[in-house]
């Protein structure tokens, strides 16, 4: 990807009333003690078009009910305005894999979900969960392997969000109404508080072009091979495989595009 290179973002602390800890602009821990609060921190900077990177240690034993998020965002959360590019981690009972929860909402309507079950244990080191959000197309990366391209097929009547600067947020929550095996497994909260660990954000903004001021970043797709690898051996649900989901509508546009 064509890009002016990593920029210094700043970090905003929304916090539940529970602890989040920052330190020299590093992100530390978000925690959370009770179930009807969460905690939440945000990037200054929004851009359109970039690339986020960051680190992220999820909550170790038992983290049924929890969910633990990256995921960019627009400021306006108006119903019609509101765009989303979602990362969530659905916690599981002590010893399961956990399940990343993937999905992409333009001008507030998603419905655009991927699952993976994912391939290492999260809880015991940092990874790198990352999005490259260009004008062609959305990449989600772990540990720089990608595992889902979501492309723009808005010329053939595709939803794809290219009209609003995003910023990247991150939260721990409880979400046990649904994330656990449908909601049949709820959070132990003897086990509180529950830490999510986050370091090392980065943001680097497509360059703009010398000549048009617009963004430029590269079209190059993906190496299909570790796609195609991650996507066989890990992926759990994909949306445009849902023909019973979609038997009334038909399938989205995007999922029918060659």
């Amino acid at each position: 990807m064509e890009v002016g290179g990593p920029v210094k973002i700043g970090i905003s602390m929304i916090n539940k009333f529970y602890r989040t800890s920052a330190i020299n602009g590093i992100i530390g821990f978000i925690e959370i003690l009770l179930p009807i609060k969460f905690s939440l921190f945000r990037s200054k900077g929004a851009y359109l078009y970039a690339r986020y990177d960051i680190d992220v240690k999820l909550v170790a034993n038992n983290s049924a009910g929890t969910v633990t998020t990256v995921y960019l965002t627009t400021d306006d959360v108006r119903p019609g305005y509101h765009d989303e590019v979602d990362m969530e981690f659905l916690g599981n009972v002590t010893g399961e894999p956990y399940t990343l929860h993937t999905n992409i909402f333009v001008d507030s309507v998603g419905n655009r979900e991927q699952q993976f079950r994912l391939w290492f244990d999260p809880t015991k080191d940092f990874h790198t969960y990352s999005v490259e959000w260009t004008p062609k197309h959305i990449i989600f990366l772990i540990d720089g392997t990608p595992i889902r391209v979501y492309k723009n097929e808005s010329s053939r009547g595709g939803t794809f969000p290219r009209q609003r600067h995003m910023r990247l947020d991150g939260s721990l929550w409880n979400a046990d109404h649904w994330a656990t095996q449908g909601g049949r497994v709820k959070t132990d909260w003897t086990h509180a508080p529950f830490y999510a660990y986050y370091r090392n954000l980065r943001v680097t903004p497509c360059a703009p072009s010398s000549s048009t001021g617009v963004a430029s970043c590269s079209d190059e797709p993906p190496a299909s091979g570790a796609l195609q690898k991650v996507r066989v051996e890990h992926l759990l649900y994909d949306y445009c495989e849902d023909q019973n989901r979609f038997k009334d509508t038909g399938l989205p546009k995007e999922c029918t595009a060659d």
